[in-house]
């Protein structure tokens, strides 16, 4: 197995450390939940650009890669709505969306078609991975003690990073569900033909 296909391994084997780090409450739980997260993050952008860089692009990493991804990102927008961080209805937009891409590439690859990425579903993911990031800095920057106070100075008797989890939260959102309309009608092809 080589590098990059390791990488996406080790993201979905953090995604249970991260989970268990988000809902398991013990000191600085929400530190470590933010730690991993970032470090899985970074093994995203490393994968593809090592199996790029390198020509180690494998079945393998096509179909686990994107896999891998969704199931530490919506993990991690389900593990908000137990803490009470994001109502369901956000989260339900956030995974539906998910899901129906993954289903509309695995019907066009049946159809031995490739449906690629584009940049508004890579936009998303950053806003997502911004939304997620932001919602674990503002629970768990209170638990640095000074540093955390120096960090999260308030503003207008609220910290800067509530204000920045609340917009980037709903910023994924909305660039979730764009994205997944403009996708899904973009390719419609793929799924009316068989109607």
């Amino acid at each position: 197995m080589n590098l990059p296909n390791k990488l996406t391994i080790s993201r979905i084997i953090m995604t249970v450390f991260f989970l268990t780090a988000l809902i398991v409450e013990f000191p600085f739980h929400f530190t470590l939940a933010l730690v991993i997260f970032v470090i899985a993050s970074i093994t995203d952008f490393l994968d593809g650009s090592i199996a790029r860089k390198h020509g180690l692009i494998t079945d393998f990493g096509k179909l686990m890669d994107p896999l891998a991804d969704k199931v530490l990102i919506c993990s991690a927008f389900i593990g908000f709505i137990e803490l009470g961080w994001m109502k369901a209805w956000m989260v339900v937009i956030i995974v539906s969306r998910e899901l129906a891409i993954t289903g509309l590439r695995l019907l066009a690859a049946n159809k031995n078609q490739v449906l690629a990425a584009e940049r508004q579903g890579k936009n998303k993911t950053i806003t997502q991975i911004t939304a997620i990031i932001s919602l674990l800095i503002y629970n768990s920057y209170g638990d640095w003690g000074i540093a955390g106070k120096i960090f999260g100075f308030e503003i207008v008797g609220h910290s800067w990073t509530g204000w920045v989890a609340e917009i980037s939260m709903w910023a994924a959102v909305v660039l979730t569900a764009y994205s997944g309309i403009l996708y899904l009608w973009k390719n419609r092809e793929v799924y009316l033909k068989d109607c």
